[in-house]
């Protein structure tokens, strides 16, 4: 019978989990070592945020935080990636990207701790950012909505959204691509599979070999990459970004890294997943690879790493001071945000609420 259609799907790797170059033809950004150093540097501080911020949680500072331990390259390969005037929609455990663009840590505490001013970023880029989403997946379509505006509005920008393997089997995922592909919208949806959707396996979330070739459904050009180089995961991020801002349209990446902490706090994932298999991953750990390339290069070194580890302490130090110094929202917060003009029963609940406050004053 005659063939309607074939594809393939590439999969692209520069540095192996040893450190090792395995192609020769390295990007431009990383023949620039001091660039690359600069990137460990973020790579480095976003472990040691998310090393702080489980520390917070159980000491009972901070509600149930998503670790990204695991993620670091993925995440700001990303983010470093992106242009200023782009658009990020993430889901709920991008760090690194979000602080490549600005975001302060203190804000990410401050939406874990339940108060929603977190996600009122302060700095730019970040300020133009989506929120965190945790329903999965939606947040695919607020990128879709935001590319078909930088459309429409001739704006050389590109909407990117992340998501994990298991928001890949969303119908929301689904659905923002194949408008992107219809519409050839400047959009770049990225899957980081990190192996686990909760305590659900890749093995048996989809039947496709790979997650990247969801994408050839919606005619989008899609590549699986080791999402524990960055290298690997930069160049293809700044390929599919350039393509949507010349106006050749969206594509997705899937990213294949692995998940190396609890999916949350509220999580243990020792009751699924088996002690062999998160040993075996730790070879593949995203932080120490660039290290020993860039100590190959003679770039990085022992005292460089130490004095790296003590800026960071410090950094962190002086955001969780700046985040437990926060002050509390008054409980007219919950009812002022919502409604232009408020109904009359959350109009009586917040009399109600202000009375309570004032009286226990």
């Amino acid at each position: 019978m005659p063939i309607a259609a074939k594809f393939e799907i590439e999969y692209l790797q520069y540095l192996d989990a040893d450190g090792r170059l395995v192609r020769k033809d390295l990007p431009d950004f990383a023949q620039d070592i001091d660039h690359m150093v600069e990137l460990y540097k973020l790579m480095v501080s976003t472990r040691v945020f998310d090393a702080k911020s489980i520390a917070l949680q159980r000491t009972g500072k901070l509600g149930t935080y998503a670790s990204c331990l695991g993620h670091e390259a993925a995440h700001v390969g990303i983010g470093s990636a992106m242009k200023p005037e782009d658009v990020l929609a993430p889901s709920y455990r991008e760090y690194g990207a979000q602080l490549y663009r600005g975001v302060q840590p203190r804000e990410v505490y401050m939406y874990w701790g339940g108060d929603e001013r977190g996600n009122d970023y302060q700095k730019e880029p970040a300020r133009h950012d989506f929120a965190w989403s945790v329903p999965i997946a939606t947040q695919c379509l607020h990128a879709a909505g935001s590319a078909l505006a930088f459309k429409i509005r001739k704006e050389k920008r590109v909407a990117v959204c992340t998501l994990g393997d298991g928001g890949s089997s969303k119908g929301d995922f689904y659905g923002a691509i194949n408008i992107a592909g219809a519409q050839q919208l400047p959009m770049v949806a990225v899957i980081v599979n990190n192996q686990w959707a909760i305590s659900v396996p890749r093995r048996i979330q989809s039947g496709a070999q790979t997650l990247a070739q969801k994408g050839i459904a919606a005619g989008l050009p899609s590549i699986q990459v080791d999402g524990n180089d960055i290298i690997a995961v930069r160049k293809p991020m700044e390929d599919a970004l350039d393509r949507a801002r010349r106006g050749d349209g969206a594509s997705v990446l899937e990213l294949v890294t692995y998940r190396l902490g609890d999916h949350t706090t509220a999580d243990d994932a020792r009751r699924y997943r088996p002690k062999e298999e998160v040993e075996e991953a730790w070879k593949r750990d995203p932080v120490k690879r660039l290290r020993i390339w860039l100590e190959s290069k003679k770039a990085w070194n022992k005292k460089k790493e130490d004095a790296l580890q003590e800026q960071c302490n410090e950094w962190m130090d002086n955001e969780v001071n700046a985040y437990l110094e926060t002050k509390t929202q008054p409980v007219t917060a919950m009812f002022d945000y919502t409604f232009a003009e408020l109904p009359a029963d959350l109009a009586a609940q917040r009399a109600f609420a202000v009375a309570q406050d004032q009286g226990a004053h």
